[in-house]
């Protein structure tokens, strides 16, 4: 300050220029964009991997099959197939690379056990995989008329209908109601295991019944001509309750 109380001018004019420059600091702060926190939403969503190409071979088919039951015996499943994507790629129109003929048992779904998914395989289930007319003409569906390469006959371990069918015609008794016709259709195969029963006539029933109704699709007029040029394989394979393993009897491509 001068001697009146005054403070000076060179004072002044560094406090001015000091307070100017906060000034100016405090808009370029305020007036630079923050950038905004991120929000999961915006986060990349996952995306559904497409699905894998149509085995054309029974070969292919058969390999396909093969590895989602590895899958399914490990743990390690893809579950390929089932989301809204795939249901409206098959809305329209299916082809199915394989038809598999297994039990009705609730133990052996084979979308399951094969680890596939919407529009993969045509199945059919019935009573240890006894057939008739309306059961062949639905295998022969796709073979004849959508070029499925691949028929997989399925059975399976501690099969109920082979057990009842087998104590039945051992003991000479009736099933009850329609349950007798499954034995019925089963009897070419009990007649096969008393020949040669194994150490378990069961097991060793379930296992000809499948060999034996894959040989008589492999080799009836109509699939027959697609064996023979090797457009389609008719393979028989049985099913383990206790491992979840699928091991093939007859016929792999």
């Amino acid at each position: 300050m001068d001697a009146a109380g005054h403070p000076h001018r060179r004072a002044l004019l560094t406090g001015g220029l000091v307070a100017a420059a906060a000034a100016l600091t405090g808009c370029s702060s305020n007036s630079a964009p923050k950038s905004a926190p991120k929000s999961a939403d915006a986060a990349p969503k996952a995306t559904t991997p497409p699905p894998a190409p149509r085995p054309t071979t029974a070969k292919d088919a058969f390999a396909r099959l093969m590895d989602g039951n590895k899958r399914w015996v490990n743990g390690n499943l893809q579950h390929p197939d089932r989301d809204p994507t795939r249901r409206e790629l098959v809305a329209q129109s299916q082809e199915p690379y394989g038809v598999v003929l297994s039990c009705i048992d609730s133990r052996v779904p084979p979308e399951l056990l094969f680890d596939t998914g919407l529009g993969d395989l045509y199945v059919l289930r019935t009573g240890a995989q006894t057939v008739g007319p309306v059961v062949t003409g639905s295998v022969e569906y796709g073979p004849m008329t959508s070029g499925t390469p691949l028929i997989v006959v399925l059975g399976h371990q501690r099969c109920g209908a082979v057990e009842s069918s087998y104590k039945a015609m051992r003991e000479d008794e009736a099933l009850p109601g329609n349950l007798n016709a499954i034995a019925e259709a089963l009897r070419p195969a009990y007649e096969r295991t008393i020949k040669r029963p194994g150490a378990d006539p069961v097991d060793t029933m379930a296992r000809n019944q499948a060999r034996m109704t894959a040989a008589d699709l492999r080799t009836n007029r109509d699939l027959a001509p697609l064996v023979k040029k090797r457009s389609l394989a008719v393979v028989s394979a049985y099913y383990s309750l206790d491992t979840g393993k699928v091991e093939v009897l007859t016929g792999a491509p």
